[in-house]
């Protein structure tokens, strides 16, 4: 279980440093294509590498937004429970929000299927 906790920890903080690098494409390598995501702008659950890459353009267009992997548990369903630090700044660089948020990840065949928030 501790590996486990460890491989998933370093899946889920890949996907937090390509998110924080703008890269896409790198982070879809470890989300499944068709993939449910949290929408935390616009509300919603956005389904498939498409609807998170237009999500992910939108939200870098409008805001510079950082979310800083802090740590990952497993939960009782076998979830990966990840809890965050967000730093968000408007283009002149002034801290907009700054809050401690979970996100919440199932994942199955070395893939993340699933990202909710609480």
């Amino acid at each position: 279980m501790v590996l486990e906790k460890v491989n998933y920890g370093a899946l889920v903080q890949h996907v937090y440093n390509s998110f924080n690098a703008r890269n896409i494409d790198a982070a879809l390598e470890v989300i499944h294509p068709d993939a449910n995501w949290a929408n935390t702008m616009e509300g919603g659950l956005l389904h498939g590498h498409e609807e998170i890459r237009a999500y992910w353009t939108r939200q870098w267009s409008y805001i510079d937004w950082h979310v800083k992997f802090v740590d990952a548990t497993l939960n009782d369903s076998g979830n990966v429970v990840v809890n965050t630090h967000q730093i968000i700044r408007d283009f002149s660089g002034n801290i907009v929000t700054l809050k401690d948020v979970q996100h919440i990840f199932t994942i199955d065949g070395g893939m993340i299927q699933d990202m909710r928030i609480p």
